[in-house]
């Protein structure tokens, strides 16, 4: 008898994810969390499956013989080591447009609630307390809304605010502005926006570049009607610029997903009665863990078939083209003819 590969769900994933793998695998399960849990479980098996509370770094990675894929069901990468994976060989899989959808629902939803005080208003009448005239807020219609980054999250969100009658307004330096104006949306320099928006969602990933893009000196040149949003990555926004905004009155109102240090519980931001906040909750609905468990399950099937994963992130993938895939095969037996004739690497 063939033994199985061992494929590991260290944490909770939807059932739909054992479905998608298939009869073909021994699946165990492990408490990802659990440190020395994880190490011990992690020694003889194929492939991983995490969510965000497993941290697969280094020393996870060199206590895994025979490890030859992690796969994370979501679409950020900050709890693996993907350059200790590379090193040892093993292929890191994401999937990246699992919860698109959700996490534009989220951000368009903190922004209605930012704009009528919701929440606030919520809790103020169980409470007991019958507050009409103090949760006043604002109409969306004929609005600027300011959108940071037109990637595939930034384009459904202009796409689902443009409906409410919202003027969109785009900074995106990788966006050409005949395919933004396509979709309705004018481009502007990052300064430009700032000024004319009466709403700001962020909508980038954290690199160096964006990380405090909207800080202080950014935070000067903004409305003092204008209200921010960022459901994308904590620190983007710089939380103590943005309370400074707050306590100046120099910003009217934010709405909150992400945070600088997670998980966060204690904020200057919390004070301001202005500022709705939710605890990362992005990706958080039963269909966008749905979707992830499923690509991470399809692509941990093509990698231990040894096919080729289009959500691999740290091996060249991507969508392959119709007319170049039936080519593939013969390149890969070119590839490892020339490798032995060549005698190493």
């Amino acid at each position: 008898m063939v033994n199985k590969p061992v494929v590991l769900i260290a944490e909770e994933l939807s059932p739909a994810t054992v479905d998608a793998l298939g009869p073909d695998f021994e699946i165990r399960h492990c408490d990802g969390a659990d440190r020395a849990e994880l190490l011990g479980a992690i020694v003889e098996v194929d492939a991983v499956l995490v969510r965000s509370a497993t941290k697969v770094d280094a020393e996870v990675i060199a206590a895994a013989r025979k490890l030859r894929v992690v796969a994370r069901a979501g679409v950020g990468l900050d709890n693996v080591d993907v350059s200790a994976a590379t090193k040892a060989g093993v292929m890191v899989v994401n999937a990246p447009t699992s919860n698109i959808v959700t996490a534009a629902e989220l951000a368009c939803g903190l922004l209605v609630a930012s704009a009528r005080n919701i929440p606030q208003a919520n809790a103020a009448l169980k409470n007991g307390e019958w507050k009409r005239s103090k949760y006043t807020g604002v109409e969306l219609a004929e609005k600027t809304l300011g959108v940071v980054g037109l990637g595939r999250i930034g384009v459904l969100v202009a796409q689902r605010m443009s409906a409410f009658g919202m003027k969109i307004v785009a900074y995106d330096p990788y966006v050409q502005p005949a395919r933004a104006a396509q979709m309705g949306v004018k481009l502007l320099s990052l300064d430009e926006l700032l000024e004319v928006s009466d709403f700001i969602t962020v909508h980038l990933p954290k690199t160096p570049e964006t990380l405090g893009l909207i800080g202080d000196e950014a935070l000067h040149k903004v409305k003092p009607s204008v209200r921010i949003v960022n459901a994308a990555r904590g620190g983007i926004v710089d939380e103590a610029a943005l309370a400074s905004a707050l306590k100046e009155g120099r910003v009217a109102g934010a709405g909150l997903d992400v945070f600088s240090s997670e998980p966060c519980t204690d904020s200057p931001l919390f004070e301001f009665d202005n500022v709705v906040a939710t605890p990362h909750l992005g990706a958080s609905t039963g269909e966008a863990q749905e979707k992830a468990g499923i690509a991470v399950a399809k692509s941990v099937r093509l990698a231990l078939a040894g096919e080729l994963v289009p959500d691999a992130v740290n091996v060249q993938g991507g969508v392959i083209a119709e007319d170049v895939r039936p080519g593939l095969p013969l390149a890969e037996k070119l590839g490892r003819i020339f490798t032995a004739l060549a005698g190493e690497v």
